[in-house]
């Protein structure tokens, strides 16, 4: 269940708890795919970044 998060008196929204969590994790597989050359495939490697936090986002909004 999504509820807001009190940080010092002011409540946040949930999704500003899952954005700073999902930027770790997505350098975290972005230096994972860099390291083993799979970065290179992609055509636009700005877009690709910015889609892979996004979908990191939306999976740790479902997930948990």
């Amino acid at each position: 269940m999504l509820t807001e998060f009190n940080l010092f008196g002011v409540f946040m929204a949930p999704i500003v708890v899952y954005a700073l969590a999902a930027l770790p994790l997505t350098m975290c597989v972005r230096f994972v795919l860099w390291w083993s050359g799979l970065l290179g495939w992609f055509w636009h490697i700005a877009l690709f970044e910015v889609s892979l936090y996004v979908c990191i986002l939306c999976l740790l909004i479902l997930y948990i």
